[in-house]
Formats: structure tokens, sequence, C-alpha cells
């Protein structure tokens, strides 16, 4: 099966991505049929061979999630943008340790208001108003 897709050809830290039609069997850095444009994502210049590109679809040859919203972007396919990429999926360890630092969030959260209203109860104990005037009184 023909598959349009995204092969690295720039320089360590300096990505620079060419699009191509190769097998889907087919290394990602391997053999391929035919250049059908390239894409900087540095500078978000974008060249591609519309004819070409219309010409591979036409022809049964599939997009990858990523080329194809580079060209539902150009404007070169009338379709929606896809999910390009999945989220790792996580190991029970780690569910594990992200359910427990929820779970100590949320205990910090209902401690935090009885706190403050503990150290608000305080400062109206320490501070009150009627001493100034108690200690006028004394003093006349």
């Amino acid at each position: 099966m023909l598959v349009i897709r995204l092969t690295r050809v720039g320089k360590k830290n300096q990505p620079v991505y060419r699009v191509v039609l190769t097998e889907k069997q087919n290394p990602v850095r391997g053999k391929f049929n035919e250049i059908l444009g390239s894409y900087n994502p540095r500078l978000k210049t974008k060249a591609l061979k519309t004819e070409r590109i219309k010409y591979w679809l036409s022809k049964g040859a599939q997009a990858s999630p990523t080329v194809h919203n580079l060209l539902v972007s150009e404007k070169i396919i009338e379709a929606k943008k896809v999910k390009a990429w999945q989220p790792k999926k996580k190991t029970p360890e780690a569910k594990a340790a992200a359910a427990k630092a929820v779970a100590e969030a949320e205990a910090k959260k209902t401690e935090t208001p009885a706190e403050e209203e503990v150290k608000a109860e305080e400062i109206k104990q320490e501070t009150p108003a009627d001493k100034p005037v108690e200690e006028a009184k004394a003093s006349e």
C-alpha cells in the first residue's frame, strides 16, 4: 500500500522534512518512490507539489495523519484535521503514583480553608479594637 508521509532530512536540532511517497512497509528513512514536497517546522515553510499529491491520492495512496493535516491547512484537500498523535499509555505503577498525587493535592485543598479560618480567629483575638480605648481611659 502506498503512503504519503514525512521523512526527516535535517541536521541535529534543525528538523526539515521531505514529503515522500513510499510503500507502507518501507522504513521511515528508507527507499521512496517520489519526493512530493518539503516542510520546515522552524520557519513554517511548506513547499508541496499539489498536482502530484492529488494524483497519488486519486490512485489510492493514503496520507499519514500529520501529512493529512498539512494538506488540509494548505487547502489541497477538503477534510477535517485528524488527531496526529496518541499520548503514551501509563503503566499501572505510574497510574497509582498519579492517583496518589491527586489524592494528596485534594487533601491539602481541604485542609487549607480550615487553617485559614483558625489563623483569622487568632488574629482577631490578638488585636481587638477595644484595647486602645481602655488604655486611653486609664491614662486620663
